[in-house]
């Protein structure tokens, strides 16, 4: 079946007592059993429901995977694969990441003896002095947030195949349609599915996927017994947005290269972070393991002055100044004092985020409007 196709029915029928095209909501939180031990399939809806398993199955089959387990937020999901791990054990994560993955691994996970490393991914070969006998997990964004870096995910699973190491990849900035890491060797999957997933900027969620029985196992025990689940209206919300992703998809890679281009060329603009340059530096990395290059887009400004920035962010008009992204709307972000804040400065300004870095979520608008708002504010 072809992705086009799944998105609109893999892991999803028509209701059985009415025969409705769309998944019902069962906004239920028991289930009435006909006896001791006698139910159909459902008996209370923090370990499953109807509506949650359809969004399941649905993205599961979207990452080739055979599992997938939904919670009540990106960060959530997380939160699951980490209890998967044991007090002394180590992860090495990329250090460039999402400003809320790094504060839930260095101020929750690292005081129950987890140890994380942070390194850059960029050349895969800087891992390997890392690894040893008590690494467990390798934790990879792809392209990277906000730096838009791009992480070899095959090389990596090479470099580990043998080892008991799981590892796991943020799809979040790409998504299945653009680059499914279960394909090149990854164990596991998260989602923030309130970005493009859901597409619409009106709900909260995350999602994990796999294809391995054992780590499915320990994933919904995990999800049952922790309880960080989403609600059936959530559910219902992100499985409607998803029989348009690879419409809305196809729409932000081509704003986004008009407006990488555009901003390539301006007088005003230092360094544009966009996959598709030929630039990048990892750009045949990305073309080997990406079908396209997505609507994230970083830029930093000539001077580097934070003034500049906030003055550029403030007088956009079709662009709005928000928090999150891959909504059909086009957001503008400053990670140094929106995403990225957890980061301390000079660890942010390591990695780049500098004061003057502008993240772009490129919406799904006419592109001459993008650019003219973008050169508007930059003029």
């Amino acid at each position: 079946m072809k992705f086009g196709t799944k998105v609109i029915h893999a892991g999803v029928h028509a209701d059985e007592a009415t025969g409705a095209i769309m998944t019902p909501i069962y906004q239920t939180s028991t289930y009435v059993q006909e006896g001791i031990g006698k139910h159909k399939g459902y008996q209370y809806s923090r370990t499953s429901n109807p509506t949650r398993n359809a969004l399941e199955n649905n993205i599961a089959a979207l990452e080739n995977g055979r599992f997938g387990a939904c919670f009540g937020s990106g960060l959530a999901a997380i939160d699951c694969l980490i209890k998967m791990l044991e007090p002394g054990d180590e992860v090495i994560s990329t250090n460039d990441l999402y400003g809320g993955t790094y504060r839930i691994f260095n101020s929750i996970f690292a005081k129950y003896g987890i140890q994380f490393h942070f390194v850059g991914m960029d050349d895969v070969s800087k891992i390997e002095s890392h690894i040893n006998e008590r690494t467990k997990l390798i934790w990879v964004e792809t392209p990277t947030n906000p730096m838009m870096n791009v992480i070899d995910i095959a090389a990596i699973a090479k470099m580990i195949e043998g080892k008991q190491i799981m590892l796991g990849v943020d799809n979040t900035f790409a998504t299945p349609y653009l680059q499914r890491p279960l394909d090149l060797g990854a164990d596991i999957v998260m989602h923030s599915a309130t970005k493009y997933l859901g597409g619409h900027s009106d709900v909260v969620m995350g999602v994990l996927v796999t294809a391995d029985k054992t780590i499915a196992d320990e994933m919904y025990r995990i999800q049952n017994s922790s309880g960080a689940i989403c609600g059936p209206q959530d559910a219902f919300l992100v499985l409607r947005g998803i029989k348009t992703l690879h419409l809305r998809m196809q729409r932000h890679c081509e704003n986004g290269r008009k407006i990488a281009e555009f901003l390539s060329a301006h007088p005003k603009v230092d360094k544009v972070y966009w996959p598709g340059l030929p630039e990048h530096p990892n750009h045949e990395v990305a073309k080997r393991q990406m079908d396209d290059f997505g609507g994230m887009i970083s830029f930093s400004l000539k001077g580097n002055q934070l003034s500049d920035a906030m003055k550029v962010v403030e007088k956009l008009n079709v662009f709005s100044l928000a928090e999150s992204l891959g909504g059909v709307e086009s957001l503008a972000g400053h990670p140094a004092t929106m995403t990225h804040a957890a980061i301390p400065k000079a660890e942010r300004e390591k990695i780049g985020v500098v004061d003057s870095l502008i993240r772009l979520s490129v919406g799904i608008e006419d592109a001459e409007d993008l650019i003219a708002d973008l050169n508007q504010t930059l003029s």
